[in-house]
This record gives C-alpha cells, sequence and structure tokens, in this order.
C-alpha cells in the first residue's frame, strides 16, 4: 500500500457566495461606522499636518452631515433652469391630449 492511501480524503473548501448586497444592506453597513467616520473627519479638520483642502473639505462634510447641505440658487436667465423646470412640467403634469386639447381644459 503506497502512503497516499492512508492519506485522509480531503474535501473541496466550499467558499462563501459573494452575493451582492441589496442598497438597504449597504446603507445599513455604512451606517454603522458613522461614529468612526465622523471621527475621522474631525481628527483630519482639526489636524495641523493636513493640507488646508483636506481641513476644508472634512468639515464641509460634518457641516454637511449635521446641517444639511446649503441650498443652490437657481439662475433665470433666457434658458434658464426656471425655463426647463417649467416646459418638464408643462409635459408631465399638463400633457396635451391625442386631440390637441390640453389634459386640463375643462369644456
Amino acid at each position: 500500500m503506497c502512503a497516499r492511501d492512508n492519506d485522509p480524503v480531503r474535501l473541496p473548501v466550499a467558499r462563501k457566495s459573494s452575493r451582492a448586497r441589496t442598497p438597504t444592506e449597504i446603507r445599513t453597513l455604512a451606517r454603522s461606522h458613522t461614529r468612526t467616520a465622523i471621527k475621522v473627519l474631525v481628527g483630519v479638520m482639526r489636524s495641523d499636518d493636513a493640507t488646508p483642502a483636506a481641513r476644508v473639505s472634512a468639515a464641509n462634510a460634518i457641516l454637511d452631515r449635521g446641517w444639511g447641505k446649503a441650498a443652490q440658487t437657481m439662475e433665470n436667465g433666457e434658458d434658464g433652469v426656471l425655463q426647463l423646470i417649467h416646459r418638464i412640467e408643462r409635459i408631465i403634469v399638463h400633457p396635451i391630449q391625442s386631440d390637441g386639447e390640453d389634459a386640463g381644459a375643462s369644456d
């Protein structure tokens, strides 16, 4: 008999399946690191060794999470954002029916 005949039989190792995580699982995992992430951001913000850009970026991230992002102003030029919004609203909210009348028009 060979030495190999007495060796135990090794079964293939089952590898952990790498299934895609759902957005909810990812969100939960990310939120579990919130305290550490904030501490890191505060550490960068307070660090004299960090570049000014890194310190400002960390400070902005902390403020955004604590107070929300600052409101953005919209310009109202000739082909500005408000005209686009009104056009989208007319198309979605008040679409023209197949006979050419507005959906909201009354007889």
